[in-house]
């Protein structure tokens, strides 16, 4: 019996590509001098784009590889390509930014790059250990990024606080596996019994298990390390941290809730309370922040609940509209992060809510983008997070989840205050801070227009990426399986409908 062959690395491919590239940026930078490392960017993007072409030549086939642990389903491969779209902007995002920080290592790319491959392979594992792989890929890559700015007191802090409390919740995210194997005699999900889910060791570990995901994606009541890491590492990686670590942890989340939440009601209430407080604690707290990172980081607090929301629904709708949300979410908030980091000059960063005072006055293009992404993160039309959140909320309904849609959306409303102060500082109060010219940084002003740009036309042209992410995934009757001996797969999610 063959446990692989040549259709099993179809299944790894996507994130096999940003491994090897991030090997490639590191021999390569043996050789660059310091002061010319741009072509380390875009072999990164190289990169980004080999491992986006695997994910196009494996849509549609469904491939189940290395006996049913990994997966190249519609599923795993629409949350790939989000998570390259997080790498390349982060990417671009960093080249100007790096180099005025005085860090620009040719590690810092290559890391970026393994950090998503650990995501991509979360997003594609279908086994528990497996799953444990990825995130630990993601997350110890994370760790370094975070103190990568080695000559900063806060972002050391940062990254030692990141890394204890990021390894405490590894080890019981591991525990939890073990226990899951204790009670059910298997970490594939495919394959664990239901009726075996309701014994003790197996209700211990789901709950462990939960802790461990629910911590890297800022959930609470696992959400301390946030604000400190998003204000103390680098904007660039704060900005690559806010969504791909996010991406990466909800992926992993749906498919094992998908397998654990019909074995008891109880785990049901436990998501219900979860994305209630987490809606509510995010925005009550973003609203006390004067400083925008850590403002941005209990928003993405709240957008963590708005998204457990639609995981929760279960139905047709709130797949899509979890897939759809993480979509916008990406681009409007490392839109947001961009505009700091055009704003930050060699050894001083704008990142008070009082430094953005009148930018409307000296650079309306900066002033203008940043409204856009305002309006989107507190779901305002005509931007994309209005549709976000009314697609969350409206599979919520169709499920019954009346009093959750209730709290999101009074959670929702007072997000829009801290969301509108940033807009009146900047335009309607005068400015306190000479930004001077903005620096020269093509890529990274690029990359910020572009996240407007989608922000915008996301709102309008909606359908076609709704129904991409609708018609993407195949039902599990007839799956190209790589491994002849491979289960089928009950835990993925179907879209078909």
């Amino acid at each position: 019996m063959t446990f692989i062959n040549t259709d099993s690395y179809l299944t790894i491919a996507p994130f096999l590509a940003l491994v090897i590239a991030g090997m490639g940026v590191l021999m390569l930078d043996l050789f660059l001098p310091r002061d010319r490392k741009s072509s380390l960017v875009f072999l990164s993007l190289i990169g980004v784009a080999v491992s986006a072409a695997f994910i196009l030549g494996d849509w549609g086939k469904n491939y189940i590889g290395f006996a049913g642990t990994v997966a190249a389903d519609q599923f795993a491969l629409l949350f790939q390509f989000v998570l390259l779209i997080v790498t390349a902007l982060a990417v671009l995002l960093s080249e100007r930014y790096i180099q005025q920080k005085g860090i620009n290592h040719g590690e810092y790319y290559a890391l970026i790059l393994f950090s998503a491959s650990g995501a991509m392979l979360m997003a594609a594992s279908k086994e528990l250990l497996l799953t444990f792989v990825g995130l630990e890929i993601l997350s110890i890559a994370l760790y370094i990024l975070s103190g990568f700015a080695r000559t900063e007191e806060r972002s050391e802090e940062a990254a030692i606080k990141y890394f204890l409390l990021g390894a405490f919740s590894s080890g019981f995210f591991l525990y939890g596996i073990a226990l899951i194997y204790g009670g059910t005699g298997t970490t594939l999900l495919s394959a664990i019994p239901v009726d075996k889910l309701s014994n003790g060791y197996s209700v211990a570990g789901i709950a462990l298990l939960l802790v461990g995901l629910c911590f890297k994606a800022a959930i609470v009541p696992f959400h301390s390390w946030t604000p400190d890491v998003y204000q103390g590492a680098p904007t660039s990686v704060t900005a690559f941290m806010s969504a791909g670590a996010k991406v990466g942890a909800f992926s992993a989340l749906i498919r094992v809730l998908t397998v654990f939440l019909p074995a008891s009601l109880v785990w049901h209430d436990v998501i219900w309370v979860l994305a209630a407080a987490t809606m509510i604690v995010g925005n009550v707290v973003a609203v006390l922040q004067t400083d925008v990172k850590r403002m941005l980081a209990y928003s993405s607090i709240a957008h963590a609940g708005y998204i457990l929301v639609g995981v929760l629904a279960g139905n047709t709708a709130g797949q899509a509209a979890v897939l759809f949300y993480m979509l916008v979410y990406t681009f409007m908030n490392l839109g947001a992060f961009g505009i700091l980091i055009l704003l930050a000059k060699t050894g001083k960063e704008f990142n008070s809510v009082r430094d953005l005072q009148g930018l409307a006055k000296t650079h309306p293009g900066a002033a203008i983008m940043m409204s856009i992404f305002m309006f989107s993160l507190a779901g305002i039309p005509p931007a994309a997070g209005f549709l976000g959140k009314f697609m969350l909320f409206s599979a919520a309904i169709q499920a019954h989840l009346y009093g959750l849609t209730v709290l999101g959306l009074l959670a929702s409303v007072v997000g829009v205050f801290y969301y509108l102060m940033i807009v009146v500082r900047m335009f309607m109060s005068p400015a306190e801070r000479d930004f001077g010219p903005l620096a020269r940084a093509p890529l990274a002003s690029f990359a910020v227009a572009l996240c407007a740009a989608v922000t915008v036309l996301l709102f309008f042209f909606a359908n076609p990426v709704i129904g991409v992410f609708k018609q993407g995934y195949v039902s599990q009757s007839s799956p190209t399986i790589a491994v002849a001996s491979a289960p089928k797969a009950v835990a993925t999610l179907d879209l078909t409908q």
